[in-house]
C-alpha cells in the first residue's frame, strides 16, 4: 500500500459546511501495509526478501521508488494490470488527525500471479530465518498461499509470524505466533475481551483450536499480552510516554517479534522491546518506524548513548527530518570538517541552533578531508569528531558523508535554513540555490576572528 499524509492548518471553519478548512502546507508518501513491515525491518538490520502485489499505475511506480531507497531490500513485486494499488491518505492539522481516505480494491490474483508468488515464496523460505505473513485481507494472501507457505515452512522448522485478519484463523494452522489486536480477537472468537482474564481465555481457545504456539495481542493503550505455547503469560502495560500517531504501531511489533525470533532471542525478551518499539512509533508523527538506535537509547536512556544515537546514516536522517518538517518545525542544516573543536566551531553551532528548531551537521569523512585539506589531515578520524559535535547540545544530528561537497545531502534532506561563516559570499555556498529554490533562507554566521584549525596544528608544531 501507498501512505499518503497531508499536513497542513486549520484556521477557520468552512461557510458551506461545518467543517474545518485545511490549508496544506506538505504532503508526504511512504511505504505502508506490508511495505510498512519491511521498513521496520529494514530499521532492524535486517536485509529482507519483500513479495508483493501492485497495479500498473502511478501509485504503483511510487512505492517502487520508495522501495528502491532501500538497498537492503530484496523485492519481487508482481503487477496487476487492471488492480489499482492502494492509497490511504490521511489529513491532518499539527499532529491532530482530520480524516482518512481510502482508495482500494479488493482483488483476487489472476492464476499467473498466483503461481508466480507461491513458487517465488517457496524457493525463498529454506533461505531465511523466519518468514512474516503480513495479512490485510486485500486478496493477495488467500487460503491456499498462506497453507502452503506455513506447511512448507513446518517442515524445515522456520518459524511463521503472522499479522493475521478476518476471522477464519483456521487458515493460520500451525503458525509460530500470531499478533491480532483486541478487535480482531474478538472478531475471530466472539468472545469478550476486555479484561486480562478474557484477553487470555479467547487467546487460547485460537491456540488450542487451530495448533497456533504463540498469541501476542495487541492492547492499544493497555499495552499487549503474550501466551506462550508453555502456558506462560506475560502482561505489558504500554511504553508510550505521549501518543501522537497509533498508525503502523501493529507492523513495528510484529517486525521486533519477528527480528527477535529469527535471532533466537526468547519470546518474553521479545515482547519487552516490541513494546519499546511500539512506545517509540506513536509518540511519532505519520507511519513511522523505530530504528534500533531508537530502542537501544529508550533502554538505557543514558547520556553517553544519547551522544551515540546523534549520529546517524543518510536513510535515518532523512526519515527523521521529514517527521521534524511534518510537524512544522523548521530544520537548519550546516556542515564542515570538525577536526579539532575551537571557539569558531562552537559559535558556528550556537548561531545556527538560534535559526532553527533542530539543527543538522554534514560532517565530511576521513576520505573526503583527505581530498580537501591533504594527506596529513584529518587529525581525528571521523567517528571521534562525529560523537564530539554530536556531544554538543545544541546539534539534534551528525550525519558523516564521503562527497567532497554536501550537496547531495542537502538535496535529500531538503533543509529549511542553511547555514555557513561569514567568510563565504551566498554565491559560493554550496547548496544554496536548492535551499532557496525551495523556499528555504540562507544564514551567514559571524565568524570568531583569529580562531582555525590549520592555526592551531601549525602552534602544535611550533
Amino acid at each position: 500500500m501507498l501512505d499518503r499524509f497531508v499536513y497542513g492548518d486549520v484556521e477557520r471553519i468552512s461557510p458551506e459546511a461545518p467543517i474545518p478548512i485545511l490549508k496544506i502546507s506538505r504532503e508526504v508518501t511512504m511505504l505502508g501495509g506490508a511495505g510498512n513491515v519491511v521498513r521496520n525491518l529494514v530499521a532492524l538490520g535486517v536485509t529482507p526478501y519483500f513479495l508483493s502485489l501492485i497495479g500498473d499505475d502511478s501509485e504503483g511506480r511510487e512505492v517502487m521508488r520508495l522501495i528502491n531507497l532501500h538497498d537492503e531490500i530484496n523485492s519481487k513485486l508482481i503487477i496487476e494490470c487492471g488492480h489499482k494499488t492502494i492509497v490511504k491518505t490521511r489529513f491532518s492539522a499539527g499532529s491532530q488527525q482530520l480524516l482518512r481516505v481510502d482508495l482500494e480494491t479488493q482483488a483476487v490474483l489472476t492464476k499467473h500471479s498466483h503461481k508466480s508468488l507461491l513458487n517465488n515464496a517457496l524457493k525463498l523460505i529454506p533461505k531465511v530465518n523466519a518468514i512474516v505473513l503480513s495479512d490485510y485481507d486485500k486478496g493477495m494472501l488467500d487460503k491456499e498461499i498462506i497453507r502452503q507457505l506455513i506447511k512448507e515452512a513446518r517442515t524445515i522448522d522456520k518459524p511463521v509470524i503472522v499479522d493475521p485478519k478476518g476471522n477464519d484463523y483456521s487458515i493460520y494452522s500451525g503458525a509460530y505466533l500470531i499478533t491480532p489486536n483486541r478487535k480482531e480477537l474478538y472478531e475471530a472468537t466472539g468472545l469478550s475481551v476486555n479484561s486480562d482474564t478474557e484477553i487470555v481465555k479467547a487467546a487460547r481457545l485460537i491456540m488450542n483450536e487451530y495448533s497456533i504456539s504463540n498469541i501476542l495481542v495487541t492492547r492499544s493503550y493497555d499495552g499487549m499480552t503474550l501466551i506462550t505455547e508453555s502456558d506462560d503469560i506475560y502482561h505489558l502495560p504500554t511504553n508510550a510516554h505521549e501518543v501522537f500517531d497509533v498508525s503502523g504501531a501493529g507492523d513495528t511489533v510484529v517486525s521486533v517479534m519477528t527480528v527477535s525470533i529469527a535471532s533466537g532471542i526468547t519470546l518474553p525478551i521479545a515482547i519487552k522491546l516490541a513494546n519499546v518499539a511500539a512506545g517509540i512509533v506513536v509518540g511519532k508523527i505519520g507511519t513511522a518506524v523505530a530504528y534500533t538506535s531508537d530502542i537501544i537509547t529508550s533502554l538505557y536512556n543514558s547520556e553517553v548513548t544519547a551522544i551515540k544515537m546523534k549520529v546517524v546514516d543518510r536513510i535515518m536522517a532523512i526519515d527523521q527530518v521529514s517527521r521534524w518538517k511534518c510537524a512544522g518545525q523548521k530544520v537548519g542544516f550546516t556542515n564542515g570538517c570538525f577536526d579539532l573543536l575551537h571557539p569558531g566551531h562552537f559559535s558556528l553551532l550556537h548561531q545556527s541552533r538560534a535559526q532553527c528548531d533542530h539543527l543538522v551537521v554534514g560532517l565530511n569523512s576521513d576520505r573526503s578531508v583527505k581530498q580537501l585539506k591533504g594527506e596529513n589531515r584529518p587529525i581525528q578520524s571521523e567517528m571521534i569528531r562525529a560523537n564530539v559535535v554530536a556531544s554538543i547540545p545544541f546539534v539534534d544530528l551528525v550525519i558523516i558523508f564521503d562527497e567532497n561537497t554536501p550537496y547531495n545531502l542537502i538535496v535529500d534532506l531538503h533543509p529549511d535554513i542553511l547555514i555557513k561563516g561569514g567568510d563565504y559570499k551566498k554565491d559560493q555556498i554550496i547548496g544554496a540555490d536548492l535551499v532557496q529554490k525551495w523556499g528555504g533562507k540562507i544564514i551567514l554566521a559571524e565568524l570568531m576572528a583569529g580562531y582555525s584549525t590549520t592555526t592551531i596544528i601549525s602552534s602544535m608544531k611550533q
